[in-house]
């Protein structure tokens, strides 16, 4: 299994999210959303101009910014 930045997959790609690397409050942020490591995540698509992303976790859709996914782990 190969490890990427969120920001990368393409659309219906999951993987398990395995790290969070940012701190502070956008890190806080993130993990309060319920993106933890250990998660398991799909990319549900993306918006005309790629930016935002949504995603399936948990049992319902999510949206993030490319800059706030450019900081998450996954293994796909």
């Amino acid at each position: 299994m190969s490890r990427l930045a969120m920001r990368k997959m393409k659309d219906n790609q999951s993987g398990t999210i395995r790290s969070v690397k940012v701190g502070g409050e956008l890190g806080r942020r993130i993990r309060d959303m319920g993106l933890v490591p250990g998660t398991y995540i799909r990319i549900q698509g993306r918006a005309p101009l790629y930016d935002p992303v949504a995603l399936r976790v948990k049992g319902f859709t999510l949206t993030l910014r490319n800059n706030e996914a450019e900081h998450i782990e996954v293994e796909v």
